[in-house]
């Protein structure tokens, strides 16, 4: 196996040995699965746009559209144009559109391809004169536009309506007038401030558990409008807490990016299903997993996914919401795209420590798909950021 020079935490520079026996890539269908796994997918920059990258996205959309292929070719769905996709952190709704318009499109030459759409208000900008009315316009918009393009909706959470909401009412009327008008049923996005800092208090509580109350109640009133609900508080206690007040129709999606394999096992009580977007950077060990355990095999699916919760963690370590960084960063190192750019310049985000601690959790978890590309790739990285020879 390849030897690469890592730096340390303690800053000394010493050889790191490969281990990691790469999970194959192995075709499946969703059939395979006992739960429906949804991958959040991430948007490939073009590194040859002549823009600004803090300033005006540029997307390099065949790379983009081929990757949300592979996830299909895995048995996996998709989540699009979600906070994976940088929404809200580069990708505005104008892009999303497009996003939007060209993901459908693919999916229409497909008949295995599991895709659902993120609809929020993104569009409008937050602030206190906007009002409860403007957040409704807002939501039917972008719902709207999903429904459109013969699209499923995920209901996004609104930072908008986080900022100036008064009390649980205002969500209760906002998801309420929403919910009542969707042609078919949604999966609702509880995005933890961990996540996204603008919005704590979401629900109008700053408890969890309080804020879950409201939450259940805008579920049960609608529950013929909600197919699920990704809950993304980074907690197991509270997910299965939710999960098993959850109406017997509505499914729990886990966006725990910290303990996804207990959850998606479930307990004698239930199980969650999957919205992660840790998925789209373990997708092949994702999907032998889940793969795994339609076929009953338990331990299996814990030894393929028990490896990659470690490296989601330091994924998704704080501040939480720079996870995208990591999940781009490692599509690079696997060859899945050719540059390690990013919309919005935000492969910035992380250190040169975070990453080269990336990539020794990626070895272990065996999701370094050709480890002599990926050293050749990791070099190259710390070639531009550090000197580590003379």
């Amino acid at each position: 196996m390849p030897t690469i020079n890592l730096p340390n935490p303690d800053r000394s520079i010493t050889p790191y040995t490969l281990t990691g026996t790469p999970i194959p890539f192995v075709k499946h269908k969703a059939s395979d699965f006992n739960r429906i796994a949804y991958s959040a997918a991430h948007v490939v920059a073009d590194p040859l746009a002549s823009n600004d990258p803090w300033l005006t996205p540029a997307i390099d959309w065949d790379t983009t559209l081929k990757f949300r292929h592979r996830m299909w070719d895995l048995g996996l769905g998709v989540a699009e144009a979600m906070d994976t996709a940088q929404r809200g952190m580069g990708l505005g709704w104008a892009e999303a559109q497009e996003l939007i318009r060209r993901a459908q499109a693919e999916a229409r030459t497909r008949d295995d391809a599991l895709i659902a759409y993120g609809a929020g208000t993104d569009h409008l900008l937050p602030g206190p004169d906007v009002t409860i009315d403007q957040i409704i316009a807002a939501y039917e918009e972008q719902v709207g536009f999903v429904e459109a393009e013969g699209g499923r909706v995920i209901l996004m959470a609104s930072r908008a309506l986080a900022a100036v909401a008064k009390s649980p009412d205002d969500y209760v009327r906002v998801y309420g007038r929403i919910l009542s008008q969707v042609k078919q049923p949604v999966i609702l996005h509880w995005l933890g401030e961990m996540f996204d800092p603008a919005l704590e208090g979401y629900w109008g509580r700053a408890d969890h558990l309080a804020a879950m109350d409201v939450c259940l109640d805008v579920i049960v009133a609608h529950a013929d409008k909600v197919d699920g609900i990704k809950v993304s508080l980074l907690s197991a206690e509270k997910e299965i807490a939710m999960r098993r007040r959850l109406p017997a129709s509505v499914k729990m999606y886990t966006g725990d990016d910290f303990n996804y394999a207990e959850l998606i096992a479930g307990d004698s009580e239930g199980y969650s299903h999957a919205l992660l977007g840790i998925f789209d950077a373990i997708a092949p060990a994702a999907s032998a997993a889940l793969a795994a355990l339609g076929k009953g095999k338990t331990q299996e699916f814990f030894d393929l996914l028990e490896p990659t919760v470690p490296l989601s963690r330091h994924i998704f370590a704080a501040p939480t919401r720079f996870y995208k960084t990591g999940v781009v960063f490692l599509a690079y190192l696997n060859g899945l795209q050719d540059h390690f750019q990013m919309v919005g310049g935000q492969q910035s985000t992380r250190s040169v420590q975070h990453l080269s601690e990336l990539f020794r959790l990626a070895d272990k978890a065996r999701v370094l798909s050709d480890p002599d590309l990926a050293v050749k790739r990791m070099k190259a990285v710390l070639d531009v950021n550090i000197v580590l020879t003379p």
